[in-house]
């Protein structure tokens, strides 16, 4: 054990002076580095220069604070020792900084720690002398996981040495202008989530005090902190001489750093929005990544409710954007292949071995490497959206109405910027589906947004048929949406519908889906509502009886309002002739049901379609495009010229295997007629048809 003496109890008569002790001096020093001289031999690198100091006490001087006389001013005392120097055994558990073949360490007190890098700052922002601000920022780039790798290793410090030093630039934080920004970036790069409470708390502590006294550190600091709410490195939270900490309590701490700074800088939250953006995964990054990182940016507006609406503008559009990407990758599958990747896809997003099923790029070929791209896809979207349904679920399940319909509000903004626009998006919409049925007023708020896009002559032509779409497969499918709503949707389609037959009629030379966009996406909408929902729309139902009852009718004792009917027949029979721009598949379902109802007959249109040759309404110029150089040739499903709509419903069944749960409930499924496809109801013509009947898709799908 090394002692020193102190002035006042040591002897008077002692002349010789005591020579320093080597050992001593490199514990002092913030960093014990060993340098090798020119002889050979290894010497502290604080040692040449303290050669010249004087550490001994002269006895007169000795004798004089003996007596409390004043020391001579002839002899100046150049060394004093501090009373406060702790001399303690180092446990063998924690982090040190070790002198060579003995176990003890000298550890400065924090009050010599913050005087030592007031003056090394002070220092290198005078430009005299850097060298004690070099060994400060070693201190803080040295990495604590060599002390697992080599415990006789040199240089790692110990938890006081980092935590006094911590300490001392927390007291001189208004220093640290951008001269020196090296030490600011080594002290935020280091590994503090790691460690203990009271060291975690400490540095939060710092990280304030320096963004808000240094304004221009508090991009790099949020930007350090979002670094950290995505998938965690591997061995971060396990720090040698340390509890291990859990992933769960770094995202704590992470969280009560960021939650203290917006607290501390109000302003923040206008930094933090665009970091949150710029720092969200990759598109090839693993599910876990964009799952952990959508969750915990959505606990960010747990404090930071001003960011609500950009946070869920974010994780919507990245939602969108992986949800397309299945569609089009699934295209390269055979249906059942698909509907096996969807089915087979593993929802345990905790898996610790997330490339577990993963081949190898040597011995997994293309498209098993495509499989596992649309897997890892799904479940993207599957756990995120999981998420999105959790977060909206409070205000609409036991919120105030002014609650729910402020949160609708805000799911109708992102439906109409970012969903609606979004050709192909399968799965994003139906958290308005889900929520919006959570009362009758709110099923009136969406239906009527879909309305107002859709007669709403200033919106684009795409947005009006894409407004159409999710009216139409809303209605039929919702299954909290009353006979009423039903009613009146169809009796305000059928008004517009017929409003544009009057409109385009008399320029009309033929079906030109191009032209009359609008009137067909119309038209499409109600032959959809009609197959799903005409139990609703007869007189018997409007006089109070149920769908069961209405299917207890005979066909005969059927009837629909006259207007229905009139309308319908007027549109069909037009020079529009909506029949043959409909998709074929809704056309063929809704001729079958509507005949077997005594509703109206269209088999002998249906025929005549198929002799209709473009020619008869193809304009000159469109005839000049190459695809076109066959005039003769037929419009017939299928076809990549584009003058057939898509069958294109939004709401039809959800098949995601965890987020499915949110929709138990919501739908409703498809109902056939008894002995309708049973070749006895006058539909002899289609039924050796190539065309896919709704009834059919709608089984298989709602099956699964």
């Amino acid at each position: 054990m090394v002692t020193f003496a102190t002035p006042a109890s040591r002897p008077a008569a002692t002349s010789s002076k005591p020579k320093p002790n080597p050992s001593v001096l490199a514990a002092s020093s913030p960093v014990p580095i060993l340098k090798t001289s020119k002889t050979g031999t290894s010497t502290p690198s604080l040692k040449r220069k303290m050669t010249n100091v004087d550490l001994s006490l002269s006895p007169s001087s000795a004798a004089s604070e003996g007596s409390d006389a004043a020391p001579s001013p002839k002899k100046r005392v150049r060394v004093q020792f501090d009373k406060e120097v702790d001399m303690r055994e180092v446990p063998a558990n924690e982090p040190k900084i070790r002198e060579h073949n003995t176990g003890t360490v000298m550890e400065k007190s924090a009050a010599v720690v913050r005087e030592e890098v007031r003056r090394a700052l002070q220092r290198h922002i005078s430009g005299t002398d850097s060298e004690a601000y070099d060994r400060i920022k070693e201190i803080f780039s040295a990495d604590p996981k060599r002390q697992d790798e080599d415990e006789s290793s040199y240089g790692i410090p110990s938890h006081s040495t980092l935590k006094h030093h911590l300490m001392g630039l927390l007291s001189n934080v208004a220093s640290l202008d951008r001269s020196c920004n090296g030490l600011v970036h080594a002290v935020l790069s280091s590994e503090w989530l790691g460690r203990d409470e009271s060291y975690v708390k400490l540095f939060i502590r710092f990280m304030g005090n320096l963004a808000a006294a240094q304004g221009s550190y508090l991009g790099s600091v949020l930007k350090m902190l979002v670094n950290n709410l995505g998938e965690l490195p591997k061995g971060i939270g396990r720090i040698p001489g340390y509890a291990v900490v859990q992933a769960s309590e770094v995202y704590t701490r992470v969280h009560m750093a960021l939650r203290y700074l917006l607290q501390l800088i109000p302003s923040g939250s206008g930094s933090l929005s665009p970091i949150l953006s710029m720092n969200f995964p990759f598109d090839t990054d693993s599910a876990k990544a964009n799952i952990a990182y959508t969750r915990n940016i959505l606990r960010v507006v747990s404090y930071a409710p001003e960011l609500q609406a950009d946070v869920l503008a974010l994780v919507t559009e990245k939602l969108v954007k992986i949800d397309v990407q299945i569609q089009v990758d699934m295209e390269d599958f055979e249906d059942e292949v698909g509907e096996d990747l969807l089915h087979d896809t593993n929802v345990d997003d905790d898996d610790d071995d997330d490339n577990a099923s993963v081949q190898s790029d040597d011995s997994a070929d293309d498209e098993s490497r495509r499989m596992q791209t649309v897997k890892d896809n799904i479940l993207k979207l599957d756990g995120m959206i999981d998420l999105l349904f959790e977060f909206y679920a409070p205000p609409f399940t036991s919120g105030t109405l002014d609650e729910k319909e402020n949160a609708l509000d805000l799911l109708l903004s992102h439906f109409q910027s970012i969903i609606l626009p979004t050709y192909r998006s399968r799965h994003s919409q139906f958290l308005l589906f889900h929520f919006s049925q959570s009362s009758p007023i709110l099923v009136d708020r969406f239906a009527a947004t879909c309305v107002q896009l859709l007669f709403n002559k200033l919106q684009p032509g795409i947005m009006r048929q894409s407004a159409a779409a999710y009216l139409a497969s809303f209605v039929a499918r919702g299954a909290h949406i009353s006979g009423d709503v039903i009613r009146d949707v169809f009796d305000l389609l059928t008004t517009h519908l017929d409003n544009l037959r009057i409109e385009y009629e008399p320029a009309c030379r033929g079906p030109d889906l191009r032209r009359y966009g609008p009137f067909y996406s119309t038209a499409q909408a109600l032959l959809y509502i009609f197959c799903f929902r005409w139990r609703d729309l007869t007189t018997a139902a409007m006089e109070g009886d149920t769908p069961d009852q209405v299917d207890e009718l005979e066909p005969e004792e059927i009837e629909f309002p006259p207007y229905i009917k009139e309308t319908l027949h007027r549109a069909i029979q037009s020079k529009l002739n909506p029949l043959k721009v409909c998709s074929p598949a809704i056309v063929s379902e809704f001729a079958r049901i509507s005949n077997h109802l005594d509703f109206l007959y269209l088999f002998s249109i249906l025929e005549t379609n198929k002799r209709i040759r473009i020619t008869s309404y193809r304009s000159l110029s469109s005839m000049a495009d190459p695809r076109f150089s066959q005039v003769e040739r037929e419009t017939r499903a299928g076809d990549d010229l584009g003058y057939q709509l898509d069958a294109y419903f939004p709401f039809d069944p959800y098949q995601l295997p965890r987020s499915r749960r949110w929709l138990e409930g919501d739908y409703v499924h498809w109902r056939g007629i008894a002995g309708l496809h049973d070749g006895d109801d006058g539909s002899d013509s289609e039924a050796g048809s190539d065309e896919e009947s709704v009834s059919d898709d709608m089984t298989e799908t709602d099956e699964d």
